[in-house]
């Protein structure tokens, strides 16, 4: 599917191409099947916004594995986070001992990631890895010690759409990233 720049009713700009995702996307694959080798891997995906990224990038995995996946809260519609980080629905399947790749589409402040990390740990998993699609290192609250291991773009400090993120859950469906004005 096509889209006219001039269909979206926000003014944007496009910041990352489909092009350049699919090829940032199967990077980010053979680097984890790389390390992953011979181990009891399970993807987490970070729902909603990390849905497209997600199942991109698992296809890009040649490895065995397992996945489930995790929603947390912290928008509510609005342009900006809440500050506050709620586990709407946890994981299923059991983690202790299993070497975890939480998938992120764009880690910004970095507290929603460091609840779900804080979170996951409690289960007792061998190992906690992170790979975000998009990284605001600017944007990134003092108090977050977050290291991304696996990391696409680093990317301006605006608020974008497209590729699985939205506003008010429109625009996940558009095949790049955009800044929304």
């Amino acid at each position: 599917m096509k889209y006219d720049m001039n269909t979206l009713i926000y003014p944007h700009e496009i910041i990352l191409f489909s092009e350049q995702i699919k090829e940032m996307v199967t990077e980010l694959g053979r680097q984890i099947t790389v390390d992953y080798v011979n181990r009891d891997l399970l993807a987490i995906c970070v729902l909603k916004g990390s849905i497209i990224f997600f199942a991109d990038l698992i296809r890009a995995i040649d490895l065995p594995l397992a996945t489930d996946f995790i929603s947390v809260s912290s928008y509510n519609g609005k342009k900006e986070s809440s500050g506050k980080v709620e586990i709407k629905n946890d994981i299923a399947i059991p983690v202790k001992e299993k070497d975890i790749l939480l998938v992120e589409d764009i880690i910004d402040t970095g507290i929603s990631v460091s609840r779900i990390i804080e979170h996951l740990k409690g289960k007792g998993p061998r190992s906690i890895k992170i790979c975000a699609l998009l990284d605001k290192k600017g944007a990134r609250n003092p108090s977050c010690h977050i290291r991304c291991d696996y990391s696409g773009f680093d990317v301006p400090e605006k608020f974008l759409i497209g590729y699985g993120l939205d506003y008010n859950e429109k625009y996940r469906n558009l095949p790049f990233i955009a800044a929304m004005e």
